[in-house]
């Protein structure tokens, strides 16, 4: 009994071990995003609309990109994505609004990729629809709803916008956030690279970076070394009073 003990005591340390250099395994909300998720009001910005594929057998042969109606976008224009097919669909607006110095009544409503073939997503991958829209809305965040239909007919429904301090919806939609012209935006297209310094402060900015990289590499192969040797500790100890529990039997007989 107090052997199965230890061995399972071990046996936990090494999965602390292993854990400690792979992370946690946690389920990933896979869904049609866009990116970057940042960018600022009233600037022409590349994106891309990222859409994963969670099916198992079925391929993603079209997607639909709904643009709000309460935020009209002027301008949208698509990139050709190899094998798919765009369609882009439009609405009127009324007041029309400033495009390049220009008054327009017409705006896109909806974007629609289309595969062609057998270009569709297939499981286990994901693909990059890029646009290029502008000027974007005087609002604090655009949602973009969208549908993801499937080869074997499926289709589902990214359309639930997100609750001010609630939890992520089941079926969440892309939500972009905007902030207000001239806040630095972190991570949106097209923002001018920083400066690089004189003194060398970025290459101590990589060494550091490195360093950490490896000072945590180092402390998960040690968790692995340490769960190592307490499963081999065990082992070894158990073996050890089974010995001398078979010894004591031995020596009653006699």
């Amino acid at each position: 009994m107090i052997r199965h003990r230890r061995t399972a005591g071990a046996a936990t340390a090494l999965a602390l071990g292993v854990v400690a250099v792979l992370g946690f395994a946690t389920p990933a909300s896979a869904h049609v995003t866009i990116a970057p998720e940042v960018a600022e009001q009233g600037d022409y910005t590349r994106f891309a609309f990222r859409v994963p594929n969670e099916s198992d057998t079925a391929s993603t042969t079209k997607l639909e990109i709904f643009l709000p109606e309460n935020a009209a976008i002027g301008s949208v224009s698509t990139t050709p994505v190899q094998g798919w097919t765009v369609a882009v669909e439009k609405r009127r607006v009324d007041p029309p609004i400033l495009v390049h110095g220009a008054e327009i009544s017409d705006v896109v409503a909806k974007v629609t990729w289309t595969a062609s073939g057998d270009a569709g997503i297939a499981p286990g991958t994901f693909l990059e629809f890029p646009v290029m829209m502008g000027p974007l809305p005087e609002v604090d965040q655009v949602v973009f709803k969208a549908l993801q239909t499937y080869s074997d007919g499926g289709v589902v429904r990214w359309i639930d916008e997100p609750q001010p301090g609630g939890e992520e919806p089941a079926a969440p939609a892309a939500v972009l956030s905007l902030t207000a012209a001239g806040t630095p935006t972190q991570g949106a297209a097209g923002a001018p690279a920083p400066e690089a310094a004189d003194d060398g402060d970025d290459g101590d900015g990589d060494g550091l970076s490195v360093g950490l990289g490896v000072a945590g590499l180092v402390a998960g192969v040690g968790g692995l070394v340490l769960g190592g040797l307490a499963f081999a500790r065990t082992r070894r100890d158990a073996d050890t009073v089974d010995r001398g529990g078979e010894a004591t039997t031995t020596t009653a007989s006699s």
